[in-house]
């Protein structure tokens, strides 16, 4: 057999595995649906992360004493509401015990129910419960100690007191801060004011934080720092898993103008001559066509859809290159 013969017919399978692979990989065709989505304005600000004031509460009692347990012992200690913080003597507080004690043994005698009010409303203005005062009848004595409990679910921001602590009446013994929701503060120049009317929700990103949070419950603070020429916006955020603590960096997103839009990644559009196309997945199986459509950029990865297509429809979303080059082959544009 010649040579040259023998080799071509070594290399001719080779040739036409190669051609094969090449020809597979050429009709390996990815699809994209178009998409209904509400796309935003993306407005990066940067804020931080404060207690909700209306969420603080301060135990300050109305009497003065002596701290004889403390429950509440570390700072920044979770507390739930009922759980007692601390028990006081209160030679104040036992004087009205006994009062009370004495004024209840003389209705029975003299069906006098007036003075019992009165000492009764005794102890509740100096901060004794209810539930304290029942079980004061019940036991028919006075106990030398009371129970402060605390009013909220939260956390001790502040401890002014120890275990054999004096106090006196009206100083701040704890404060109890509830995170349930939390405020973020971000700082705006003056120049940003005029978007706020076109802004109505906000994304919340913290570092080592994986949840995006979104609001729509904003107050700007009608207040100008004059030192930075900025404004302060604050947002309310929910914060059921007490994931943010106050003093936290937080990156803010204000999400301006907001569209419901059909959308298409950037990679399934081809531009050519000036103008957009897509190609249409056909009625046939390997069969596409190319479209003109008008876009508009949103980000780098999306375009915003304005004509021509609808939501569902399917195009080609990859090696659009190879499409343009057998579209002009068959003159298709």
């Amino acid at each position: 057999m010649n040579l040259a013969l023998k080799a071509l017919l070594i290399t001719l399978p080779l040739l036409l595995v190669a051609k094969e692979a090449t020809v597979e990989q050429l009709f390996n065709v990815v699809t994209v649906k178009v998409k209904k989505e509400t796309i935003a304005q993306r407005i990066k600000n940067y804020g931080y992360v404060t207690m909700d004031e209306s969420r603080v509460y301060d135990i300050s009692p109305r009497f003065g004493g002596y701290v004889v347990k403390l429950q509440a012992d570390k700072i920044y200690k979770k507390v739930k509401k009922g759980e007692p913080l601390l028990s006081v003597y209160s030679p104040e507080v036992f004087k009205a015990k006994e009062e009370y004690l004495n004024a209840a043994k003389y209705v029975k005698q003299r069906k006098d129910k007036a003075m019992l009010r009165s000492a009764k409303l005794k102890l509740e203005l100096l901060g004794i419960t209810n539930k304290e005062i029942q079980e004061l009848v019940k036991q028919n004595r006075a106990s030398t100690n009371t129970t402060i409990f605390s009013p909220i679910d939260g956390y001790v921001f502040f401890k002014g007191v120890n275990r054999g602590s004096a106090f006196n009446a009206k100083q701040k013994l704890f404060e109890i801060v509830n995170l349930d929701e939390v405020w973020v503060e971000a700082k705006l120049f003056e120049e940003s004011r005029a978007d706020l009317s076109d802004t109505k929700n906000y994304e919340l990103s913290f570092k080592g934080i994986k949840k995006i949070y979104k609001t729509d419950k904003k107050l700007l603070y009608p207040r100008l720092d004059p030192k930075v020429a900025t404004l302060t916006l604050r947002l309310r955020v929910d914060n059921a898993s007490h994931q943010l603590f106050p003093g936290m960096y937080a990156r803010v997103i204000s999400l301006k103008d907001e569209k419901t839009q059909l959308t298409l990644p950037t990679t399934a559009v081809i531009r050519k001559d000036a103008k957009y196309y897509v190609f249409m997945v056909g009625e046939f199986e390997g069969e596409y066509e190319p479209l003109e459509v008008h876009v508009k950029i949103i980000d780098a990865n999306t375009y915003a859809v304005l004509d021509a297509l609808k939501e569902g429809d399917e195009v080609v979303n990859n090696a659009l290159f190879m499409m343009d080059s057998d579209a002009q082959i068959n003159s298709l544009y």
